[in-house]
C-alpha cells in the first residue's frame, strides 16, 4: 500500500517517534511506501507532500517537533475539504491515512472516515492527556517533567526572597499536567480547571506556607478559574477549530496576592517551553509502540481505529471514541494531594 502520514495541532514531543516507528516497520516489514503530508490536513487540502522512507526518518528518534510540520487546520472549515482530501489522495495514489494528533485532528480524522469513507488509522497525540480512550498520551510526560524541574528551581528562589511564585502550565480544560507536576514539585497549592478556586482560601493557603519560614509555589493551569470569573478583556481571534488562547490567569493571580496578602508575588508562565525538546523515555517508548501497533493496525485493514495504551498493551478502539469524552481529573485524585496543600 502507499500509505500517507500527517502531524496535526500542537506539537509535542514524541511525535518524530511515532512517525519513525510507522515507516520502520511498514517499510522494512509490510513493505508499504510512505509520503508525508506537510502541516497537518493542509497537507492533504493542498497536496503538500514530502518523500518518507527509511533514509528520511533516520536520528529523529530524540527530537522534538514533527519532521512533518504542524497546524490546526480544520478540513471542514474549507469549502469542499473533505472532497478535496479525497481527490488528492485518489490521485495521489494513497491508499489511506496515518493522522496523529488530539481532539481535533482526530475529529477531523473520525468524521472524514465516516461520512466521506476516507481510510484513516488514528494515533492519540495530545500533551494535556485529557483524552479519555487512552490512559496516558505521549508528550504528556515530557511536560510534566519540564514543568516539575522549573518548580524544583523555583523552591530556592522563592525561599530566598520570601515571595509567592506562581508556575502557569499548559492544561485549556484538564489539569493533569497542574496535578502531576504540582505534586511532584512539592507545591502548596494546585489549581485545575476541574474545580473554580477561591482566591481568599489560596491567600490563606499562602500565609500558612509563610507561617512555616518557606515560601510558597502555587502551580495554575492555564484554564482554571475562580469563583466568579476573572476579569480578562474579550478574548481574541478564534482558531480554525473554534478555541481562543488562553493564559493570563498566573499574572492575575499575582496582583491579587499581592492586593489581599502585602507578600510580594511573582508569576512564570512556561508556555510553550513545555512543548519543546527531547522527550523523556517514556514518551519514546509510548510513542514508537503507538507507531508499531498502527501500522498493523493499516497493513490489517482496521481503517477508522485509533491505538490506545490501556494497562500496558496498545489496544486498538474506534476512532469515534477519541473526541466521545474528555478525561479529566477526578475529585477524589485532588484530594490526596489537598494534604500538602499550605
Amino acid at each position: 500500500m502507499r500509505i500517507g502520514v500527517l502531524t496535526g495541532g500542537g506539537d509535542c514531543p514524541g511525535l518524530n517517534a511515532v512517525i519513525r516507528a510507522v515507516v520502520r516497520k511498514g517499510a522494512g516489514v509490510h513493505g508499504h511506501e510512505f509520503v508525508g503530508y506537510r502541516d497537518g490536513w493542509r497537507g492533504p487540502l493542498e497536496d503538500d507532500t514530502m518523500p518518507l522512507g527509511v533514509p528520511e526518518v533516520r536520528g529523529i528518534l530524540p527530537r522534538g517537533g514533527t519532521i512533518l510540520g504542524s497546524s490546526r487546520t480544520n478540513p471542514f472549515a474549507v469549502d469542499g475539504g473533505p472532497e478535496r482530501i479525497l481527490a488528492n489522495l485518489r490521485e495521489a495514489g494513497v491508499d489511506g491515512l496515518i493522522a496523529i494528533g488530539g481532539e481535533d485532528t482526530l475529529g477531523a480524522a473520525s468524521r472524514l472516515h465516516g461520512e466521506h469513507g476516507v481510510a484513516v488509522i488514528g494515533v492519540p497525540k495530545t500533551i494535556d492527556n485529557d483524552l479519555a480512550a487512552t490512559d496516558y498520551t505521549f508528550g504528556f510526560d515530557t511536560a510534566v517533567n519540564i514543568a516539575m524541574e522549573a518548580i524544583d528551581r523555583l523552591h530556592t528562589t522563592a525561599d530566598s526572597h520570601h515571595r509567592v511564585l506562581i508556575v502557569e502550565v499548559m492544561g485549556r480544560h484538564a489539569g493533569w499536567i497542574a496535578f502531576h507536576a504540582g505534586l511532584s514539585g512539592g507545591a502548596n497549592v494546585i489549581l485545575i480547571p476541574e474545580r473554580r478556586f477561591d482566591v481568599q482560601q489560596v491567600c490563606e493557603l499562602v500565609g500558612r506556607r509563610f507561617a512555616s519560614r518557606f515560601a510558597p509555589i502555587v502551580v495554575v493551569a492555564e484554564g482554571a478559574e475562580p469563583v466568579g470569573g476573572m476579569p480578562v478583556p474579550e478574548a481574541g481571534p478564534r482558531d480554525a477549530f473554534g478555541h481562543v488562547r488562553l493564559g493570563g490567569v498566573g499574572h492575575w493571580l499575582e496582583g491579587e496576592i499581592e492586593r489581599r496578602t502585602g507578600k510580594e508575588a511573582r508569576a512564570t508562565v512556561l508556555g510553550h517551553v513545555q512543548r519543546g525538546g527531547t522527550p523523556t523515555a517514556f514518551d519514546r517508548v509510548l510513542a514508537t509502540r503507538f507507531g508499531l501497533h498502527a501500522v498493523d493496525a493499516a497493513e490489517a485493514g482496521r481503517w477508522g481505529s485509533m491505538t490506545a495504551l490501556r494497562g500496558t498493551e496498545i489496544e486498538l478502539v474506534e476512532l469515534t471514541a477519541a473526541t466521545a469524552e474528555l478525561k479529566t481529573v477526578p475529585p477524589r485524585l485532588y484530594e490526596e494531594a489537598e494534604v500538602f496543600f499550605g
